[in-house]
């Protein structure tokens, strides 16, 4: 698998409390943000007085920026079960996830009133119909940063490839979705392209 140079922006200040450190990891987790990268951030920063304890790895934003806000090793209590956490590197995109027409406008808004205003993704799932598309620059640059991650970690190079809940999730070895936990989690969503992110994955 080829190895590629890819640019990440390293926060100098911490974003919250991180409550442990693993070397060997066994999984990467796909999440999203549910809001825009401003608030996201300033809400890694300041909820709970800035001891915060659910924070990610990484964020790639709409423009695929990525962002790094703990080391590979360090985990925080982004689920509540521990193994979970310390076998995982979060990535999350910066994503608004379930959208609702607004009635009268030419917007549509999501569960904190995040506006979207571009065209949204059709398809029910999990009790919402309309989804903020994630962007084709995120999908590259997430597999872009699998890939190095799979290689620097040892972490197997395949993808679960779907958002459905499935059972043993801790066991699989490779990139997995929160969605593929538990059916209450709605990341990644329908809008998601695995397809398209595989044969980046795959450098095709």
């Amino acid at each position: 698998v080829k190895l590629l140079k890819i640019m990440i922006d390293i926060l100098e200040k911490k974003l919250g409390n991180p409550v442990g450190k693993q070397q060997k990891k066994k999984q990467i987790i796909l999440t999203h943000t549910s809001r825009d990268i401003e608030e996201y951030l300033m809400s890694l920063k300041y909820r709970m007085n800035g001891k915060y304890q659910r924070i990610p790895n990484y964020i790639i934003t709409k423009s695929g920026k990525i962002i790094q806000t703990l080391s590979d090793a360090q985990y925080s209590n982004y689920f509540s079960q521990i193994d979970y956490n310390r076998n995982s590197i979060i990535v999350s995109f910066e994503n608004l996830g379930w959208l609702e027409r607004v009635q009268l406008k030419d917007y549509h808004i999501n569960w904190i009133g995040n506006i979207y205003s571009g065209v949204p993704y059709e398809r029910k799932w999990r009790d919402y119909f309309l989804w903020d598309p994630y962007t084709d620059i995120q999908l590259k640059t997430a597999a872009e940063l699998c890939i190095n991650l799979v290689n620097k970690h040892k972490i197997e190079l395949k993808c679960i490839g779907h958002n459905t809940k499935v059972s043993g999730p801790n066991k699989y070895g490779g990139i997995i979705t929160r969605a593929n936990f538990d059916s209450k989690y709605t990341d990644v969503s329908p809008s998601f392209n695995f397809e398209t992110f595989n044969k980046y994955l795959k450098n095709e």
